[in-house]
């Protein structure tokens, strides 16, 4: 290769670091790539920020082939964003998933932008929709004093209400029409400790959803 084309330094250790890993995968399991190569057939559907600290594969304990994976800023699926939907409905209704786990992160940028009002350009329109989900839920903020608190309970929220727009997608809604084995779950990483932490949002039909989001915002309900 010549040396006008070769890979700055930074991106040629990483290249590094592929062959190395690949070699490492075969010296394991030599039919690991065989196998991936041919198909893959993920039972789960991770749905998380984009955060570089919060890497689904490893978080789980998981092989490439085993999590199919979507991220954006906070987490957040709109109804009338097609990227995070096309992704939803190749999960579903072709890879046929049987989990779909919505994964926010305590000390989320985006989170704390939202709840505090920080610019961070282009994004503050993204965030927009975790500003909404902080006004709707105030009660729940209000009466917790320190800004950091405030924001992991927002980050909470913000999964709940994610759970909930995922169950309202015409693709989730069809799913278990048809009876197709689905649930949508509502997690939070913490990234002090390295654990994933369940807020009891499962969701595996139609008429679990109002009872899980009850049974969830009892948790913050403010003492009197």
């Amino acid at each position: 290769m010549s040396e006008a084309i070769k890979s700055p330094a930074a991106l040629q250790e990483l290249l590094n670091n592929n062959r190395r890993w690949a070699d490492s995968m075969v010296a394991r399991d030599p039919e690991f790539f065989k196998r991936l190569a041919q198909q893959a057939s993920p039972e789960y559907l991770w749905i998380g920020c984009s955060d570089s600290r919060v890497p689904a594969n490893e978080l789980l304990g998981l092989a490439p082939g085993d999590v199919f994976v979507h991220r954006n800023i906070a987490n957040v699926v709109v109804h009338s964003d097609l990227n995070c939907l096309s992704v939803l409905q190749f999960a579903i209704d072709v890879l046929k998933v049987k989990h779909v786990m919505i994964v926010g992160h305590y000390g989320c940028k985006g989170v704390h932008a939202a709840l505090t009002g920080g610019r961070v350009g282009l994004a503050d329109n993204w965030l927009r929709h975790v500003q909404d989900v902080a006004q709707k839920h105030e009660r729940y903020l209000g009466d917790v004093l320190e800004t950091n608190k405030r924001s992991e309970r927002l980050c909470e929220l913000n999964v709940v209400e994610q759970v909930v727009n995922v169950c309202q997608t015409t693709i989730v809604q069809d799913a278990w029409d048809r009876g197709q084995e689905l649930s949508v779950h509502g997690w939070v990483y913490g990234l002090k400790d390295g654990h994933l932490h369940d807020l009891e949002m499962t969701v595996s039909g139609p008429t679990d959803l109002s009872a899980r989001v009850r049974n969830r915002l009892a948790h913050y309900e403010p003492i009197a």
